[in-house]
Protein backbone atom coordinates (compact mmCIF):
# COMPACT_ATOMS: atom_id res chain seq x y z
CA UNK A 1 0.00 0.00 0.00
CA UNK A 2 1.12 3.35 -0.11
CA UNK A 3 1.36 4.75 3.15
CA UNK A 4 4.64 1.89 3.37
CA UNK A 5 6.65 3.93 1.28
CA UNK A 6 9.65 6.37 1.66
CA UNK A 7 8.24 9.54 2.19
CA UNK A 8 10.45 12.62 1.86
CA UNK A 9 8.79 15.99 2.31
CA UNK A 10 11.21 18.69 0.14
CA UNK A 11 12.60 22.09 1.84
CA UNK A 12 10.53 25.04 1.41
CA UNK A 13 12.78 27.28 0.24
CA UNK A 14 15.39 27.23 -2.56
CA UNK A 15 13.25 24.04 -3.96
CA UNK A 16 14.70 22.35 -6.88
CA UNK A 17 12.32 20.46 -8.31
CA UNK A 18 14.35 16.81 -9.68
CA UNK A 19 13.94 17.03 -13.62
CA UNK A 20 15.84 14.45 -16.03
CA UNK A 21 19.22 15.35 -16.92
CA UNK A 22 19.15 18.34 -14.77
CA UNK A 23 23.15 19.03 -13.53
CA UNK A 24 21.63 19.37 -10.08
CA UNK A 25 18.73 19.62 -8.35
CA UNK A 26 17.47 19.28 -4.62
CA UNK A 27 18.51 15.99 -3.61
CA UNK A 28 15.29 13.46 -2.23
CA UNK A 29 18.32 11.95 -0.01
CA UNK A 30 19.61 14.50 1.52
CA UNK A 31 17.43 17.33 1.08
CA UNK A 32 20.66 19.42 -0.15
CA UNK A 33 20.44 21.11 -3.43
CA UNK A 34 23.56 19.23 -5.01
CA UNK A 35 25.12 18.43 -8.53
CA UNK A 36 24.09 15.18 -9.88
CA UNK A 37 25.94 12.76 -12.04
CA UNK A 38 23.78 10.85 -14.72
CA UNK A 39 24.64 7.44 -15.93
CA UNK A 40 22.50 5.03 -17.55
CA UNK A 41 22.13 1.28 -17.09
CA UNK A 42 24.66 0.42 -19.88
CA UNK A 43 27.07 2.29 -18.30
CA UNK A 44 28.26 -0.92 -16.11
CA UNK A 45 28.25 -2.73 -19.11
CA UNK A 46 30.50 -0.20 -21.03
CA UNK A 47 28.28 0.46 -23.28
CA UNK A 48 30.38 2.75 -25.82
CA UNK A 49 26.38 4.38 -26.00
CA UNK A 50 26.29 4.85 -22.56
CA UNK A 51 25.46 8.52 -22.72
CA UNK A 52 22.80 8.25 -25.33
CA UNK A 53 19.50 10.77 -24.01
CA UNK A 54 17.26 8.54 -25.31
CA UNK A 55 18.07 5.16 -23.10
CA UNK A 56 15.15 3.94 -20.53
CA UNK A 57 16.77 4.04 -17.23
CA UNK A 58 18.88 6.14 -15.70
CA UNK A 59 20.46 6.67 -12.72
CA UNK A 60 21.68 9.96 -10.95
CA UNK A 61 24.44 10.07 -8.23
CA UNK A 62 24.33 13.23 -5.86
CA UNK A 63 27.25 14.40 -5.02
CA UNK A 64 26.34 15.59 -1.35
CA UNK A 65 25.25 12.17 -0.03
CA UNK A 66 26.56 9.83 -2.62
CA UNK A 67 22.69 8.25 -3.09
CA UNK A 68 21.26 7.00 -5.69
CA UNK A 69 17.93 8.35 -7.80
CA UNK A 70 16.15 5.62 -10.20
CA UNK A 71 14.49 7.33 -13.21
CA UNK A 72 12.55 5.44 -16.27
CA UNK A 73 11.07 7.14 -19.41
CA UNK A 74 12.57 10.32 -18.00
CA UNK A 75 10.65 10.30 -14.62
CA UNK A 76 11.69 9.91 -11.40
CA UNK A 77 10.48 6.41 -9.91
CA UNK A 78 12.87 6.11 -6.34
CA UNK A 79 12.82 7.20 -3.86
CA UNK A 80 9.04 9.33 -3.92
CA UNK A 81 9.37 12.71 -4.27
CA UNK A 82 7.23 15.33 -2.44
CA UNK A 83 7.68 18.64 -4.27
CA UNK A 84 4.55 19.69 -2.14
CA UNK A 85 4.16 21.37 1.43
CA UNK A 86 2.51 19.19 4.15
CA UNK A 87 -1.13 18.99 4.55
CA UNK A 88 -2.55 21.51 6.74
CA UNK A 89 -3.09 20.26 10.27
CA UNK A 90 -6.66 20.83 10.97
CA UNK A 91 -7.99 18.85 8.02
CA UNK A 92 -9.17 15.44 9.25
CA UNK A 93 -6.78 12.27 8.95
CA UNK A 94 -9.15 10.99 6.09
CA UNK A 95 -8.39 14.29 4.03
CA UNK A 96 -4.36 14.48 4.72
CA UNK A 97 -4.06 10.50 3.64
CA UNK A 98 -5.57 11.44 0.50
CA UNK A 99 -3.61 14.49 0.00
CA UNK A 100 -0.86 12.42 1.01
CA UNK A 101 -1.67 9.29 -1.38
CA UNK A 102 -1.92 12.45 -4.11
CA UNK A 103 1.65 14.11 -3.37
CA UNK A 104 3.59 10.58 -3.38
CA UNK A 105 2.32 9.82 -7.08
CA UNK A 106 2.42 13.56 -8.53
CA UNK A 107 5.27 12.68 -10.50
CA UNK A 108 4.36 9.31 -12.17
CA UNK A 109 0.66 10.46 -12.89
CA UNK A 110 -0.57 14.21 -12.38
CA UNK A 111 -4.28 12.91 -13.49
CA UNK A 112 -4.50 10.55 -10.53
CA UNK A 113 -3.07 13.33 -8.06
CA UNK A 114 -5.74 15.63 -9.67
CA UNK A 115 -8.72 13.01 -9.10
CA UNK A 116 -7.31 12.37 -5.32
CA UNK A 117 -7.31 16.27 -4.57
CA UNK A 118 -10.87 16.74 -5.65
CA UNK A 119 -12.07 14.04 -3.79
CA UNK A 120 -10.09 16.14 -0.71
CA UNK A 121 -12.55 19.46 -1.37
CA UNK A 122 -15.51 16.82 -2.10
CA UNK A 123 -14.40 15.15 1.67
CA UNK A 124 -13.85 18.96 3.14
CA UNK A 125 -16.98 20.00 1.92
CA UNK A 126 -18.56 17.29 3.58
CA UNK A 127 -16.49 18.12 6.97
CA UNK A 128 -18.44 21.65 6.68
CA UNK A 129 -21.74 20.19 6.84
CA UNK A 130 -22.51 20.11 3.70
CA UNK A 131 -24.21 17.44 1.03
CA UNK A 132 -24.81 16.56 -2.64
CA UNK A 133 -22.10 16.90 -5.43
CA UNK A 134 -19.03 19.11 -5.31
CA UNK A 135 -20.69 21.75 -7.21
CA UNK A 136 -23.61 21.54 -5.00
CA UNK A 137 -21.90 22.41 -1.93
CA UNK A 138 -19.96 24.62 -3.29
CA UNK A 139 -23.12 26.76 -4.38
CA UNK A 140 -24.67 25.78 -0.54
CA UNK A 141 -21.19 27.64 0.48
CA UNK A 142 -21.52 30.64 -1.89
CA UNK A 143 -24.75 31.43 -0.12
CA UNK A 144 -23.95 30.76 2.86
CA UNK A 145 -21.25 33.65 2.23
CA UNK A 146 -18.17 32.23 0.62
CA UNK A 147 -15.97 34.55 -0.17
CA UNK A 148 -14.55 34.90 -3.75
CA UNK A 149 -11.33 33.88 -3.32
CA UNK A 150 -12.11 30.45 -1.50
CA UNK A 151 -14.53 29.39 -3.81
CA UNK A 152 -12.38 30.01 -6.64
CA UNK A 153 -10.00 27.86 -5.22
CA UNK A 154 -12.60 25.14 -4.82
CA UNK A 155 -13.81 25.42 -8.06
CA UNK A 156 -10.13 24.87 -9.74
CA UNK A 157 -9.16 22.21 -7.96
CA UNK A 158 -12.99 20.67 -8.38
CA UNK A 159 -13.19 21.65 -12.48
CA UNK A 160 -8.79 20.66 -13.04
CA UNK A 161 -9.73 16.96 -10.88
CA UNK A 162 -12.94 15.96 -13.07
CA UNK A 163 -11.09 16.81 -15.63
CA UNK A 164 -8.51 14.21 -14.69
CA UNK A 165 -11.22 11.69 -14.71
CA UNK A 166 -13.62 12.43 -17.28
CA UNK A 167 -12.78 13.99 -21.12
CA UNK A 168 -12.43 17.53 -21.03
CA UNK A 169 -10.26 20.65 -22.12
CA UNK A 170 -7.48 20.02 -19.58
CA UNK A 171 -4.58 17.83 -20.35
CA UNK A 172 -3.22 16.47 -17.65
CA UNK A 173 -0.90 13.69 -18.63
CA UNK A 174 2.25 15.37 -18.20
CA UNK A 175 1.23 18.29 -16.34
CA UNK A 176 2.69 18.32 -13.15
CA UNK A 177 2.80 21.96 -12.46
CA UNK A 178 -0.72 22.36 -12.95
CA UNK A 179 -1.18 19.72 -10.24
CA UNK A 180 1.47 20.90 -7.99
CA UNK A 181 -0.30 24.24 -7.54
CA UNK A 182 -3.81 22.80 -6.64
CA UNK A 183 -2.11 21.30 -3.40
CA UNK A 184 -1.25 24.67 -2.35
CA UNK A 185 -5.16 25.32 -2.90
CA UNK A 186 -6.49 22.49 -0.79
CA UNK A 187 -4.30 23.98 2.29
CA UNK A 188 -5.18 27.28 1.46
CA UNK A 189 -9.14 26.26 1.68
CA UNK A 190 -8.08 24.85 5.14
CA UNK A 191 -6.47 27.89 6.09
CA UNK A 192 -9.06 29.94 5.43
CA UNK A 193 -12.15 27.74 6.15
CA UNK A 194 -11.08 25.49 8.91
CA UNK A 195 -8.06 27.30 10.90
CA UNK A 196 -8.68 30.98 10.72
CA UNK A 197 -11.89 30.43 12.33
CA UNK A 198 -10.62 27.92 15.31
CA UNK A 199 -8.14 30.36 15.95
CA UNK A 200 -10.39 33.14 16.49
CA UNK A 201 -13.02 31.03 18.25
CA UNK A 202 -10.24 30.16 20.59
CA UNK A 203 -8.88 33.52 21.26
CA UNK A 204 -12.19 34.63 21.73
CA UNK A 205 -13.18 31.51 24.06
CA UNK A 206 -9.74 32.98 26.33
CA UNK A 207 -11.49 36.38 27.30
CA UNK A 208 -12.96 36.66 30.43
CA UNK A 209 -16.28 35.20 31.32
CA UNK A 210 -17.93 38.47 32.29
CA UNK A 211 -16.70 39.97 28.81
CA UNK A 212 -18.42 37.29 26.96
CA UNK A 213 -21.56 37.74 28.82
CA UNK A 214 -21.43 41.68 28.01
CA UNK A 215 -20.83 40.62 24.47
CA UNK A 216 -23.65 38.12 24.46
CA UNK A 217 -26.02 40.99 26.66
CA UNK A 218 -25.24 43.65 23.53
CA UNK A 219 -25.46 41.33 20.64
CA UNK A 220 -29.25 40.42 22.21
CA UNK A 221 -30.43 43.76 22.18
CA UNK A 222 -29.82 44.24 18.29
Amino acid sequence: MWWFKRIIFMPKQQLIIPNFQTKAYTCPHCNFNAAQLWKNTDYEHNNPYSNSYNSALWVAICHHCGQRSIWYKKKIIYPDVISVDEPNEDLSQEIKDDYMEAATILQKSPRASAALLRLSIQKLCYLLGKKGGVNEMIADLVKDGLSPQIQKSLDVVRVVGNDAVHPGQIDLKDNFETVQKLFSLVNFIAEKMITEPKRIEELYNSLPVEKISQIKNRDSKK
